[in-house]
């Protein structure tokens, strides 16, 4: 008798296969057989998946949950939205390995490239490690909802190594401290990191506005990080880069050196809004030469969500605001509504800094996100159109539409994957044979960006509901986000609904699967705020063969745990 038979759903398997309608048996967390309906025979519980899909877990390989990992069991939101297995690591930063008194630096470079608020990170965070096995073997004392694994960051090492040097951008290290980090890096491949992260991009700055310590990391530590790899002969190379001159040739050189995968973050920018282009271009002719490059994308555009809960809306700056932005919501809410001089201030008065002069153009791509939110909006649908058809200031307008909902509605400004007003650019990514799902960012960004539902979008947008232009199959989908996404990490034991692979599984209503609106909370460690976002539509979410998830409500059951290295797909796959 098996243990556990979800029956008559239509199972979408991961590899891209067709779908078909058939029922699935598991055993001792391992999925032990498939087959048509009703031929499995008895089992100690039915899960009856009729008029339902039937998918591996979500394998979302790009997330910061490095800190939150360690307070957070259920690391939401990702559970929320059927992950069941998490990297992190990501971006070249993190907290380990670190020296007793340095925590400060790693959690100020953390607050500023990942917008995790420090004072959250000071108490959510026990410091119990200093070198990265030893955070290894922290993570892995206390039981998790799903599995996790993580990556040794470059930033972390670079100051562990360097000391104060480390965060210096005129300082180079010496021979003898590049051997130490490849040293470090080969400790930590052999302890069970799933690879190296590095950033190159100078968007990823300190809150104290340094930018990040591997920025200007020379040919001599990145090619000596790179030989470490290959004595190692395990992990992957993850990067987040700007891609200017030389910045690919950087990457693949290392990749070549190191003989490892190399994935980065692949996105359409304002400022080279076709570069993307280019960088896919590269990939393929790479891919030809035998080089494993993956480029992470996103599946909706990178947006900032504005509200007057949130870290960002259009008159955070303001003077005239700066008065009442220290009320408690429903405060601020009445006086934003009924004093008519603060309102006359904030719509007709243009403060003259850096902030505000941003927001005089990013009003013009901002939208009302809605209920359901609409992550492709027509850019017929920003403010400054839609006040223009009513004849009235846009800034009066984005005022009101901040106090809906008694001033918890958001506004949806796109600052990525979206110059041409739509994700035609996001659907010839997907598309790509050569591209992976990674872009979710769970656990970072925590009060501007909520992206850590883009698994549950992805199902909902692409296949199902996507009216500015064409949808792609579900079995792609499907694919990238789990057998695609865990394969880019040599985790070939999960992702796939077959016998001998991990009962990953999600059982998923697509006709009911949505999203509510995000909504501001302030449940983080030191009563810090953040961004998160339900979903509806998950009828089960199984890891390991046991429920963790039940019709959105967690059961409470934690059979997750951390992932150690490379795993190997089941005999004969």
């Amino acid at each position: 008798m098996h243990e556990l038979v979800i029956r008559n759903g239509t199972v979408v398997d991961g590899t891209g296969a067709p779908a078909v309608r058939a029922d699935v048996a598991v055993e001792d967390g391992r999925i032990v057989a498939v087959g048509d309906p009703g031929t499995l025979g008895a089992a100690r519980r039915d899960v009856d998946a009729d008029g339902q899909l039937v998918l591996p877990g979500w394998v979302d390989i790009h997330t910061h949950y490095d800190g939150q990992a360690t307070w957070d069991p259920f690391l939401t939101p990702s559970s929320w939205h059927g992950v069941t297995t998490t990297v992190f690591g990501n971006c070249g930063v993190g907290f380990a390995p670190v020296r007793r008194g340095t925590e400060p630096f790693l959690i100020n470079l953390m607050e500023g490239v990942e917008d995790i608020p420090g004072t959250v990170l000071s108490e959510g965070i026990d410091f119990c490690w200093e070198s990265f096995p030893a955070y290894l073997d922290a993570l892995a004392s206390t039981p998790k909802v799903m599995d996790i694994a993580t990556q040794i960051p470059h930033a972390a090492l670079r100051f562990f190594v360097m000391g104060e040097r480390g965060g210096d951008h005129a300082e180079v290290p010496t021979p003898a401290e590049i051997a130490e980090m490849g040293r470090l890096v080969v400790e930590a491949l052999d302890a069970g990191a799933l690879g190296f992260s590095t950033s190159r991009t100078t968007k990823h700055r300190a809150k104290d506005g340094r930018p990040t310590p591997s920025l200007s990391a020379g040919d001599p530590e990145l090619d000596g990080i790179a030989e470490a790899m290959a004595v190692a002969g395990k992990g992957v190379l993850q990067a987040n880069s700007d891609f200017g001159p030389g910045e690919y040739e950087i990457l693949t050189r290392m990749a070549r050196i190191s003989g490892r995968p190399l994935s980065f973050l692949l996105l359409q920018v304002d400022n080279a809004p076709d570069l993307w282009r280019t960088t896919l271009e590269q990939i393929h002719r790479s891919r030809a030469e035998g080089l494993m490059v993956r480029g992470q994308v996103g599946v909706r555009p990178i947006g900032v969500m504005m509200g007057l809960d949130a870290t960002v809306h259009f008159f955070v700056t303001h003077p005239a605001y700066r008065a009442v932005a220290d009320l408690p919501l429903a405060e601020r809410v009445v006086r934003l509504r009924s004093d008519h001089e603060l309102r006359r201030r904030l719509i007709e008065e243009r403060p003259d800094d850096p902030f505000s002069t941003w927001m005089s153009r990013a009003i013009n791509r901002t939208f009302e996100l809605g209920d359901p939110p609409d992550y492709e909006p027509a850019p017929e649908q920003a403010i400054t159109r839609r006040a223009e058809r009513a004849g009235i200031s846009p800034w009066e307008l984005a005022l009101d539409l901040l106090l809906a909902d008694d001033g918890r509605a958001l506004l949806l400004h796109p600052f990525e994957n979206y110059c041409d007003g739509d994700l035609e650019v996001v659907r010839t990514m997907l598309a790509d044979p050569y591209t992976v799902c990674g872009l979710a960012d769970g656990g970072a960004h925590v009060a501007t960006i909520c992206d850590a539902s883009a698994p549950t979008f992805l199902l909902m947008h692409w296949a199902r509901d996507r009216t500015r232009g064409e949808r792609l199959p579900l079995e792609l989908l499907v694919h990238k986000q789990t057998a695609a996404t865990a394969a880019s990490y040599g985790l070939f034991d999960r992702g796939v609904v077959a016998p001998g692979y991990r009962a990953d599984l999600n059982v998923v209503d697509l006709a009911g699967l949505g999203l509510t609106p995000p909504q501001i909370r302030r449940d983080l460690p030191a009563g810090g705020r953040r961004l998160v976002q339900r979903s509806v539509g998950y009828r089960h979410t199984f890891v390991a063969g046991v429920e963790v998830a039940r019709d959105g409500e967690a059961t409470g059951a934690l059979p997750g745990g951390l992932v150690r290295g490379a795993r190997t797909a089941p005999a004969g796959r």
